[in-house]
């Protein structure tokens, strides 16, 4: 779906100008002043879908990060990729909910902030720790997949530095130059990649014939034990992260309340889709007792996609991952600056922020921080650990601190339902409950027992992080009470 045409402003900027339409909350400029808030009715289903598509970064998952599955999972990685896509099924439940009932760019920061005194700091906090460490990661390792395709750069200790500010500023410039060129691009070449990932699993299967097998859905390549698997969905559902950040454009939607619910659901199909074939094209044609391998080799999605396609599949491919994770970067770098830009409205922790490109109608200054910051982290982290250890390193925080933003989230969904009386036991309830004890499961397993270094110390860094945390809470609520109360309300 292609956007509407801008509509314009009334008075002397109607040339220039969308017009907005009420808001509660809101203030309007007046003419000449600068505008404080986000482009209005600028998108539509499409564009919101993909922005919640483009963090699961499919093609990237077929190419390198299915290895982390097939490591535990091996001949059951379908199913694990199945399972894993049925549980954030069950997370997204939070982020459906509360669309329907709050407009705010702040996504889960501003539904926690409703749902829980003090939840708001609590969630951007812990969201914060995956803001930092998720983008860099991605960074990271898209120069690492293309360090290691030429053997020229990588015999180079220095060449994926400038492959990291190119990678960086892409996301950095489509962002900041509006919602809609942004997501137009996520949204066109997102459709082109998932029509590839579709076709070329449908070729390998074809191609496989008699050698297709249902055992990859069942726990026959384990022999019947289940704990490998659980390891397997744990990476897994790490693949599906970001799915609710259609949730972070709602103020520039149209019809937020209903568009960004569908949005989600869609974007949520469309990952399923995108994976679960794929993986199980892969796994069938690696060999399904021979996933061990699978799990060392360095770019085995790589080597199906030769074997099977040809030359011609392995370089759509690469350029598949490549454009992957650029979309990754469009979306990464809208969403952290727009939760960004509603805690600095609300007044905490980003306060010098809150403001709005008078063009672009973009937060600006929140996205000039944003690529300050993963720009040091980068070369700090690539510098000292390289550029494959150091995104592992950084991924692994992410994975910690997302997953705590989302366990507060379902905390809060209840608390919220219950206090406005909407709740409805089996989804703001039991649902909720269910998707934060799985959660925690995931989390348990991903620190304990904690890995042997690197990844070790960003176990620790993970931990740590979440126990300030809940002493940012407490400043807030004992220093800025009123903040509190205010923060994360309905901006439509």
């Amino acid at each position: 779906m292609v956007p509407e045409g801008p509509r314009r402003w009334v008075g002397h900027l109607a040339a220039a100008r969308e017009e907005e339409p009420h808001v509660a909350d809101a203030v309007q400029p007046a003419d000449g002043a600068i505008p404080t808030e986000l482009r209005r009715s600028a998108i539509g289903l499409w564009e919101a879908t993909f922005q919640s598509f483009s963090f699961v970064g499919p093609a990237g998952d077929v190419a390198i990060l299915l290895v982390g599955t097939a490591l535990y999972a091996l001949g059951a990685t379908p199913l694990a990729v199945l399972i894993a896509w049925l549980i954030y099924g069950l997370w997204m439940i939070v982020p459906t909910e509360f669309s329907s009932e709050i407009v705010n760019a702040g996504s889960y920061y501003a539904y926690s902030a409703q749902g829980l005194k003090g939840g708001g700091v609590l969630a951007l906090w812990y969201w914060i720790g995956e803001n930092m460490t998720g983008p860099a990661f991605a960074v990271l390792g898209l120069s690492s997949f293309i360090y290691l395709l030429s053997s020229t750069l990588s015999s180079s200790t220095w060449a994926w530095a400038p492959m990291s500010f190119v990678i960086l500023l892409y996301g950095v410039v489509m962002s900041y130059l509006g919602i809609r060129p942004s997501l137009a691009y996520t949204m066109w070449s997102g459709l082109a990649e998932v029509a590839f990932l579709l076709v070329s699993a449908i070729v390998i299967i074809v191609e496989l014939g008699h050698r297709n097998t249902l055992s990859t859905f069942t726990l026959g390549p384990l022999h019947g034990n289940p704990a490998p698997l659980f390891l397997g969905v744990i990476f897994s559902v790490l693949d599906f992260t970001g799915l609710g950040t259609a949730t972070t454009v709602s103020e520039e939607a149209r019809n937020s309340k209903r568009v960004i619910r569908r949005a989600i659901i869609v974007a949520w199909v469309l990952a399923g889709l995108a994976l679960i074939l794929p993986a199980y094209a892969l796994t069938a044609g690696w060999g399904v007792g021979e996933m061990a391998r699978y799990a060392k080799s360095p770019d085995p999605g790589l080597i199906v996609y030769q074997r099977y396609l040809g030359t011609t599949g392995w370089v759509l491919l690469i350029l598949f991952t490549i454009n992957s994770y650029l979309s990754y970067m469009v979306a990464k770098v809208n969403a952290v600056t727009r939760i960004w830009f509603s805690a600095g409205r609300d007044g905490v922790l980003f306060g010098p922020l809150a403001k709005v490109h008078p063009r672009f109608r973009t937060p600006y200054l929140a996205v000039a921080f944003f690529f300050a910051v993963i720009l040091v982290i980068d070369f700090v982290a690539g510098f000292v650990l390289g550029p494959t250890t150091a995104a592992l390193w950084l991924l692994t925080i992410s994975g910690v601190c997302i997953i705590a933003v989302h366990v507060v989230a379902n905390t809060s969904l209840t608390a919220y339902m219950v206090r406005n009386r909407k709740f409805r036991f089996l989804l703001h309830g039991i649902a909720p409950t269910a998707a934060s004890i799985i959660g925690l499961i995931v989390i348990f397993y991903s620190v304990y027992p904690v890995p042997a270094e690197p990844i070790g110390s960003a176990v620790l860094v993970s931990i740590a992080w979440l126990i300030v945390g809940f002493g940012v809470m407490w400043y807030y609520l004992r220093r800025h009470p009123e903040l509190m109360r205010l923060a994360g309300r309905s901006r439509a």
